[in-house]
């Protein structure tokens, strides 16, 4: 049978913890057992236990003191109080005070508490599910979000908002790592297209022996190893948008025939004869001058007309370094949650070295430089709580044998305690 999750079960007569772990485990659950309040919160320690069932009166406690330790070690743990001395103002500082799920007054139904249980570990799942999704929704607010109040980023933010919502092709230059792809995300987001497709393609990622077939798509038998007829990128975005990150590397000879599409907007798979209809809003975006590109012979000249009816360009990081405040917090926030740690704030002398600092990886180079020190102590404080497991299990075992071990295992306890300083 799956276990469906363990359960600590807190009783001082043996009678009735005996009864219910063979209760619990008929239906599929792990049962740990304990009789007071220290062999509990040692329990714990040991074991992941999802929930919790606490006699009120324990020889070296109560269930609501305890109950308020365990929900404080771990806010995700639900807690059953049963009790022979039910009273309306127990019961309510029980749930309410304590943090308990519910409380249950004897005699009582084992029927009863397996269904508490059952719907007290479906309401863990459930927060966990939520705190999941807040966590997630943070992370891609984050990563979303266009920031900055410079003079510079600002006239981007005012150009995405004047030409979100037409079809005019969009042409977005930067160096790498200043947030063009969330500039071409916000022009989709905010456009009459959003709910259409979002196709996006990295020319300088595509092999330039498959670009082509993996633009125009192609037919059964077209080449060596077309086995079965393939539908293009460019197809894929019909009536929705379509990123061209890094034009310029696209090979010039494809490039002729892209114009070709954004001209008669059909496209011809490779072996067949059959146009195809096509609609879709082109963005692309390049870390590389455009009229640079087309000097040197890297873009065609009329392909980089078609493509520009309105260019937007990316400020380097350096030049706004008045924005960095505000991204360092947002990095800031983002990553508290998404390693659910809490971080201090950012010294004044770290701020003046991040404000002095040129940035060449720009915005990317920012966020990961404030993501490092942030995971770091994630993993600082998991190594903590393994020393002090490893320790717990030092102090109870016997001197002779702890004497042994570290003869048979030279230097483990004395790497775990150079972790720990």
């Amino acid at each position: 049978m799956k276990r469906r999750g363990t359960v600590l079960v807190v009783d001082d007569e043996v009678s009735i913890a005996d009864g219910l772990r063979l209760t619990l485990e008929s239906e599929g659950y792990s049962v740990r057992i304990a009789g007071s309040v220290a062999t509990a919160l040692s329990a714990i320690t040991q074991t992941d236990v999802q929930a919790a069932i606490l006699d009120l009166m324990l020889p070296d406690g109560d269930g609501l003191s305890l109950c308020r330790e365990l929900k404080r070690r771990d806010p995700t743990i639900e807690v059953v109080i049963v009790t022979a001395y039910g009273s309306v103002r127990k019961a309510m500082e029980a749930t309410k005070g304590a943090g308990a799920f519910y409380v249950l007054e004897k005699p009582f139904d084992p029927d009863e508490l397996i269904g508490l249980i059952a719907h007290a570990l479906d309401r863990r799942k459930l927060v966990a599910e939520n705190a999941e999704l807040r966590r997630r929704l943070v992370e891609q607010t984050a990563d979303s979000q266009i920031l900055g109040k410079a003079p510079s980023m600002q006239r981007v933010m005012e150009t995405i908002a004047s030409v979100a919502d037409t079809d005019a092709n969009v042409l977005i230059v930067g160096e790498s790592g200043t947030g063009k792809e969330l500039i071409a995300n916000a022009l989709h987001d905010r456009s009459r297209r959003k709910d259409g497709p979002w196709i996006k393609i990295n020319c300088a990622a595509l092999p330039k022996d498959l670009i082509e077939s993996e633009l125009f798509g192609h037919t059964r038998g077209a080449f060596t190893g077309a086995t079965t007829d393939k539908v293009g990128l460019l197809e894929e975005a019909h009536q929705g948008s379509l990123l061209l990150d890094e034009i310029t590397e696209m090979p010039i000879d494809l490039q002729a025939k892209l114009l070709r599409v954004l001209e008669e907007r059909v496209v011809r798979r490779l072996g067949g004869a059959k146009p195809v209809p096509v609609d879709f809003r082109l963005i692309s975006s390049t870390n590389r001058p455009p009229e640079v590109a087309v000097k040197e012979g890297h873009m065609r000249r009329d392909l980089y007309f078609r493509i520009n009816t309105v260019t937007i360009n990316v400020p380097p990081l350096r030049d706004r370094r008045d924005d960095i405040p505000i991204l360092v917090q947002a990095f800031l926030e983002h990553y508290r949650a998404k390693h659910a740690r809490h971080v201090d704030e950012i010294e004044p002398e770290a701020y003046r070295r991040l404000l002095q600092y040129s940035w060449p990886g720009n915005v990317r180079e920012l966020q990961h430089a404030i993501e490092r020190p942030c995971w770091w102590r994630a993993r600082a404080r998991s190594r903590s709580r393994t020393f002090r497991r490893r320790s717990s299990t030092v102090r109870r075992t016997p001197m002779k044998a702890r004497s042994r071990r570290r003869r048979s295992r030279p230097g483990r306890w004395r790497t775990s305690s150079a972790r720990r300083s």
